[in-house]
């Protein structure tokens, strides 16, 4: 018997086609993406943390410990450069002055900003993107090409080594950045609201106040938080409008340096003063500054 039989094309049943692999493919992305966003997120986070750490951990060394930059160094941990530095450094002073400029800087750029913001863009136009894309250059232009023209400004007006000389001068940087920022948050925020508040018998201005405001505060958290981070983080105007009345934080880092030497240990401590309030803020208001960041300054 021949087992080894022809087949007739005409009553030849098709092979089954193989299974693809595309069930496969899907289940093998579905993981992969995953695992590779959370190895590029911790990369990114290794980037920016690093840095930190590394600051943390030269403000706890001592001696030549301190001029080191082994992050794998075992040492043991003292809080001698904070207690050296609270003791030579006013650094309370530092933080009240530098919490003052900050603070009064952000009011006023909220103060001015926000109504800027919400007319540019409830009165669209060419005037209105015109003077929009004029504040987005100005706040493009280099800060410390005006610090030049702000020191004499400020010496005419004997307003140098105070506090109405900083406010000012950071206030002018800031209120562009709010009103842009504001604008595209206001241009994405429905009108239907403000109409029926206009026809129950309210104002422009009662509108902005009673409806249009409240309803934008995540921006103004947002912008807010971003304000004050500027000004906090700010060293070039304090270092030509400051004095010893009004120095600010960011140049108490100067006061490591001397003929002899640089302490490392001194100067990574106040960074580190300097880091845990911005820090702490940001965390409380995360919630905030992720709406905000979401809802207006991607819309434009």
């Amino acid at each position: 018997m021949n087992l080894i039989q022809e087949r007739d094309p005409k009553t030849a049943v098709a092979p089954e086609p193989k299974p693809l692999a595309q069930p496969l493919t899907k289940e093998r992305n579905r993981w992969l993406r995953p695992v590779l966003l959370y190895l590029l997120t911790a990369l990114v986070l290794l980037v920016f943390l690093l840095p930190l750490g590394w600051m943390l951990l030269i403000s706890l060394k001592t001696g030549q410990g301190s001029q080191t930059i082994n992050l794998f160094q075992v040492f043991r941990p003292s809080w001698e450069n904070y207690w050296a530095l609270w003791r030579e450094v006013p650094v309370g002073r530092y933080l009240v002055n530098t919490l003052i400029v900050s603070v009064g800087s952000t009011l006023l750029a909220l103060l001015l900003g926000i109504p800027a913001g919400y007319g540019l863009a409830r009165q669209p136009g060419v005037l209105a993107n015109g003077l929009a894309l004029a504040l987005l250059g100005i706040r493009l232009f280099p800060p410390i090409a005006l610090l030049l023209p702000f020191y004499l400004m400020m010496r005419d007006l004997r307003l140098l080594d105070s506090y109405t000389g900083l406010i000012l001068l950071q206030s002018v940087f800031k209120i562009t950045f709010v009103a842009w920022f504001m604008r595209g948050f206001f241009v994405g925020m429905p009108q239907v609201l403000e109409e029926a508040a206009l026809v129950d018998g309210c104002g422009r201005w009662g509108a902005f106040w009673r409806v249009a405001l409240p309803l934008s505060l995540p921006g103004v958290i947002t912008v807010s938080l971003l304000g004050f981070i500027f000004s906090w983080n700010d060293f070039f105007s304090p270092l030509v409008l400051s004095g010893v009345r009004t120095r600010l934080l960011t140049l108490g880092v100067l006061e490591a340096f001397s003929t002899y030497e640089v302490a490392w240990g001194r100067m990574s401590a106040l960074g580190v003063i300097a880091v845990v309030p911005v820090l702490i803020l940001a965390l409380v208001l995360q919630r905030y500054y992720v709406r905000g960041l979401t809802a207006g300054a991607v819309r434009e």
